[in-house]
Order: structure tokens, then sequence, then C-alpha cells
């Protein structure tokens, strides 16, 4: 019986910067063996959180990573840049869960060790209004977060023709001559 994947997102709160909105939750004993083995990259918005753990391996792996561990109260304990495969962690006895992010994830989001981080669940929802035809309530959004027109009809802008590019190239080729 296969268990639906959960997702959650990382957010440093000292450096007010996402580490990743899509990270993959490994808290099961086939989740934590498994971690990023069998892929051959990381997107960049996405990782793998392992829990518990206070070390990694990267044998059998095709990429390098970024290695975040976290102590359980989610402050940055350890940090490991550009994981090699084919390599294995040094055990940290104050983690309880390690986050491996696509490399450079640590340099980019500037996260330090004693940063404290917010992982909170992901849920994406596809906003609706109960009448099929696809556009969102604005209601619930104050003035100025709704989309310009968001209360008013919807206006179509019918494509260009291509005619208008071949007027244009010919145009082009006539004052180059």
């Amino acid at each position: 019986m296969s268990k639906k994947l959960r997702h959650v997102f990382v957010y440093n709160k000292t450096r007010e910067t996402f580490l990743a909105f899509r990270v993959t939750v490994a808290d099961s004993i086939r989740g934590r063996l498994v971690g990023l083995l069998g892929r051959r990259s990381l997107r960049p918005d996405s990782g793998v959180w392992i829990v518990p753990a206070n070390a990694v391996h990267s044998i059998g792996m095709l990429f390098a990573f970024d290695l975040v561990l976290i102590d359980k109260n989610f402050k940055v304990v350890g940090l490991r840049e550009l994981v090699r495969p084919f390599a294995i962690t040094w055990p940290n006895h104050r983690a309880e869960s390690a986050l491996e992010l696509p490399a450079h994830s640590i340099f980019c989001s500037r996260t330090q060790v004693g940063d404290q981080l917010l992982v909170e669940r992901y849920e994406a929802r596809k906003p609706s209004n109960g009448s099929g035809d696809g556009r969102t309530r604005m209601e619930g959004l104050p003035m100025d977060f709704r989309p310009a027109g968001a209360n008013g009809p919807i206006v179509q802008i019918p494509p260009q023709s291509s005619n208008l590019d071949s007027r244009r190239s010919n145009f082009a080729d006539t004052q180059t001559r």
C-alpha cells in the first residue's frame, strides 16, 4: 500500500528567505532509506526532509546537493554545501532531521548555523468560486491586491495575426538593401 507523499516548505525566519517551496517528507523507514536515490537531479525549489536523521550518505547518487541539519526546535545546527556522490557525512548529535536541497541552496538563501527555520505543511489548492467557469473569487482580497479589472467584465483580446510579422520582416529587408 503506497502512502501519499506529503510536502512542506522551508522558510528561514532569521534571514527572511525561502530554502525550498516543495520538500518531500521522508519519515518512514523506506522513505528515509531511499531519500534522493534514483533521482537524476532536484528541481530548484524542491528537496527531501529526512526525519529523524543526524547524518546522510550519498552512495549511489548521481548529483551533488546541499545538506542542512536541524534540531528539534528547527534551528540550524549544521551545514554541508555540495555533498558529492558516494560520500558519507559525520553525525551531528544535536541534529534531529536533515534537509537535502539542490546545490547552492544554502548560499542563495544565506543560511547559517543558528538560523531559525519555519517548516510548514504545503497544500496546493485550486481556488474556485464553485461556478466551474475557472474564474476565482476576489471578494476576500483587499482592493490593493486585486488584479486590475477584477470587479468589472472580462474583455477578450484577439490574437494578433501573423501578417504583421511578415510585413515587419519585409520592411527590414527593404531598409537593409
